[in-house]
């Protein structure tokens, strides 16, 4: 019977043989590779910002005081006519006038851990417009190391930053502060948006691992008889 409507479909010009399309590696995005990219850049981003910003630690407004706040580089204060003002440490240049040498070391620190993030952030981007094969890979597992090496990096220069909570300049604000207490101040908004970033990034490695994109061989077309 299978004979009979074989030989009347070949009849017709109708070949059934199974047609199989070529297995050739098929270029695509990964889904994993592109949350990659998009969290890498975006915690670039949150690094560059709470770097940057002056409320690392805080101290409010009281009753004939202004508010105070140090970050990484800059102190600022805001009077009771609200005028706020921002200074960087001993002006643009002399980092070595940043009151405290732990806030210095914290500075290098955390800048460098920043930078090692956006140089990772720039492969992880590359990623995205190179076919999969070994190259790709294996810039994936480079940016994943100094992803993780950025995580140590940047987690040490905040371990290190309250050290400097025991400067003369910080105790003329904050009363009887000391390592790991502020005194009358309080940790601000731009030291735990650094803490959450650095928790975050912990998590690029392990994306970075599934970023590559996969090769896919297309399966046969199914037999119709």
């Amino acid at each position: 019977m299978h004979a009979l409507f074989d030989r009347n479909w070949k009849g017709l010009g109708i070949d059934l043989t199974p047609v199989s399309l070529p297995r050739v590696g098929v270029r695509m995005f990964s889904c994993v590779g592109c949350f990659w990219v998009l969290l890498s850049s975006a915690l670039v981003a949150v690094c560059s910002f709470s770097f940057i910003s002056p409320a690392w630690i805080v101290k409010e407004q009281l009753k004939n005081k202004d508010s105070v706040s140090f970050g990484l580089l800059w102190h600022c204060s805001e009077s009771q006519d609200h005028m706020y003002r921002c200074y960087t440490f001993g002006g643009l240049g002399k980092f070595q006038e940043i009151p405290s040498s732990s806030w210095q070391t914290s500075a290098v620190l955390c800048s460098g851990g920043c930078a090692l993030l956006a140089v990772s952030s720039l492969l992880a981007i590359i990623t995205i417009f190179l076919p999969s094969g070994a190259c790709e890979r294996r810039i994936c597992t480079l940016a994943g190391y100094m992803q993780m090496a950025s995580v140590v990096i940047m987690a040490s220069g905040l371990l290190v930053y309250p050290f400097g909570l025991s400067s003369s300049l910080v105790k003329s604000f904050c009363g009887d502060s000391d390592i790991y207490y502020a005194g009358e101040c309080q940790i601000g908004w731009g030291y735990m948006l650094a803490i959450v970033g650095v928790m975050l990034t912990l998590f690029l490695p392990f994306f970075a691992k599934y970023a590559p994109k996969e090769q896919l061989s297309p399966t046969p077309l199914p037999t119709l008889l």
